[in-house]
């Protein structure tokens, strides 16, 4: 009787851990996007959202057919200044500048749909627009997990699993 209470409190113990936030670390193979927005104006938010968009399908179109680390670091070095052209073509009618620069940066903690990516300095495109107080938006760009959603029309039905979760709930729900 003292082990089956035992196994289900380790059991219980497990599903404890894997309900909570799962702690995710980037691989070191990958390399993000992101944006950092002038402020938290409406304004300015609105314009870093345009600016996503715009540069999420300029890279779809270059990154689709990378697979390797390797070949994506080649391709952006190779079309930084087509990725520039298109942000200098999306920023003429901004009342402020930008920068875009590729290589180490440091990210913050992030909690999003329920799974927290770890602070630390990830390679990585980054565009700073005005004075960069804002909130960012980010994504991985390669392997590409952000510039699939470029691509695609509804992508809010995308779900996060659990392996672990999985087998737990299927012989214990």
């Amino acid at each position: 009787m003292n082990k089956f209470i035992l196994i289900i409190l380790a059991l219980l113990s497990i599903i404890y851990v894997v309900n909570k936030n799962d702690s995710v670390k980037i691989p070191d193979s990958a390399i993000r996007f992101r944006i950092l927005a002038n402020s938290n104006s409406p304004k300015d938010q609105k314009i870093k959202e345009e600016v996503s968009n715009k540069l999420q399908k300029r890279l779809y179109t270059l990154l689709k057919h990378t697979k390797t680390i390797k070949s994506a670091r080649e391709k952006i070095n190779e079309n930084i200044n087509v990725i520039k052209d298109s942000l200098d073509n999306e920023m003429k009618d901004k009342q402020y500048s930008y920068t875009i620069d590729y290589g180490m940066h440091y990210f913050p903690k992030k909690t999003y749909k329920g799974i927290t990516y770890k602070e630390g300095n990830y390679e990585s495109l980054l565009v700073t627009l005005g004075e960069g107080n804002g909130d960012n938006w980010w994504c991985v760009l390669f392997p590409p997990m952000c510039v699939m959603e470029a691509e695609e029309k509804n992508i809010s039905n995308v779900q996060y699993k659990s392996f672990i979760k999985e087998i737990i709930s299927r012989y214990f729900e």
